[in-house]
């Protein structure tokens, strides 16, 4: 399968003071730090390899997860360096390494769905990128995308409109070529990519019917303690 990409370098200002001294992939569920749990749902997924973009605190996460030997994986590393560069700019700085297709996955999100299906329908949909989109109604954040008879009409995280009533679900599919393609600058953010292809109509979409859970938020982290616990 397609390796995957975790973008885990943001400052999760929303679950300071904790986050201060410890990434947020490190926080604790059930015992252990998210990571692990992410890691080895990864590999039960029949996930093989794996690249964690990292920031604030990066480091931490480099000594505890080391090479992935632990949990049967690959695993290698990109640090942003001195300045944040976003999700987007994240990917790109990975330059030369940067796998040709690849999945990139929110690093505070635990979706436990099958990807080899949405690798599978990447590969049918003849698009440069792919979106795993749920129908969210506004339940857990704010939906921000369009879809309407299997088909991703429109997204955008900056200007939502009432008939969006799905969202995001934090897994994706793209090419090399995107990021290629994208002009150079050293800070951006990966929705910012999405939203230009949604326009282009190169962005499929593909549904997702389990709920996602993420540790982003106080909420979050209670709702997959409880799951996972």
């Amino acid at each position: 399968m397609f390796p995957v990409i975790i973008l885990a370098g943001g400052l999760a200002t929303r679950l300071r003071p904790i986050t201060e001294e410890i990434p947020k992939a490190m926080l604790d569920i059930a015992g252990r730090p998210f990571i692990d749990h992410q890691l080895n749902l990864l590999k039960k997924k029949g996930i093989e390899n794996v690249i964690l973009c990292v920031g604030h605190l990066g480091e931490m996460i480099e000594a505890h997860v080391k090479n992935g030997s632990a949990y049967n994986l690959q695993v290698t590393y990109s640090y942003d360096g001195d300045k944040l560069l976003g999700t987007g700019g994240a990917l790109k700085n990975i330059g030369d390494k940067l796998p040709d297709t690849f999945f990139v996955l929110y690093g505070d999100s635990y979706l436990d769905i099958d990807y080899q299906k949405v690798e599978n329908a990447y590969r049918l949909s003849g698009k440069k990128a792919l979106m795993t989109v749920y129908k969210n109604e506004g339940r857990w954040d704010s939906s921000n995308v369009i879809f309407k008879n299997n088909e991703l009409i429109r997204y955008s995280k900056k200007d939502k409109t009432e008939d969006m009533n799905y969202i995001d679900y934090g897994l994706g599919i793209l090419s090399k070529s995107v990021l290629i393609e994208h002009p150079a600058c050293d800070a951006f953010d990966l929705a910012d990519i999405y939203e230009e292809l949604s326009e282009k109509n190169e962005l499929f979409g593909f549904e997702v019917f389990e709920r996602f859970y993420e540790i982003g938020s106080p909420q979050g982290l209670e709702d997959l303690r409880k799951k996972i616990g």
